[in-house]
């Protein structure tokens, strides 16, 4: 099976890759790097110049992924589809039977991306497979680390963030344990 990773070299995809690789890595599995593009209207030369270049800017970005993939050990590869980028992540998905689908965020509110149509809002509305979505900034609170295992698509598709309550029981959990172990 597979993690599809959505990735533009933004900062929330830049974060989201580090999640991807580290789960990717974690259940040894394979890294699907992908980008899609929706190409502009038009036929002329200049059409085809500008996007022969956008392909090949795409294709570097989605190197460096996948050569950041392969410094950790895992093994990654690029998608590079002609095709709107939310369209595109789930496709590959789904021909793939990918185990989960990671994508970060750009820091926007909920409401805001939910109104525009950002493409994390948009996997999470069209994707029958889980999709963790990873925020911009370590300064928001949703925690990533909440997906403990990709394959249990309840756990993969919850919440993402602990409650006050949630963290105080997980702590008194662990000095239970720490103590029966005593």
């Amino acid at each position: 099976m597979t993690v599809v990773l959505g990735y533009d070299e933004s900062p929330g995809a830049k974060r989201a890759l580090d999640q991807a690789i580290d789960i990717a890595g974690r259940y040894d599995e394979r890294l699907v790097v992908v980008y899609g593009v929706s190409p502009p209207g038009g036929l002329g030369e200049e059409f085809q110049s500008h996007q022969r270049a956008l392909t090949e800017l795409a294709r570097t970005m989605l190197q460096n992924a996948v050569d950041q993939a392969a410094a950790a050990g895992v093994d990654a590869v690029v998608e590079l589809v002609s095709d709107k980028p939310a369209a595109a992540i789930t496709d590959v998905a789904d021909r793939l039977d990918a185990r989960l689908i990671v994508v970060g965020t750009w820091g926007e509110s909920p409401l805001r991306g939910a109104m525009l149509g950002s493409t994390p809002h948009k996997l999470l509305q069209w994707s029958t497979r889980p999709v963790l979505c990873v925020p911009a900034s370590e300064d928001d609170t949703t925690e990533t680390a909440a997906v403990a295992e990709p394959v249990d698509a309840d756990r993969a598709s919850g919440q993402g963030r602990k409650s006050e309550k949630t963290k105080k029981a997980e702590k008194t959990r662990k000095s239970e344990k720490k103590r029966e172990k005593d």
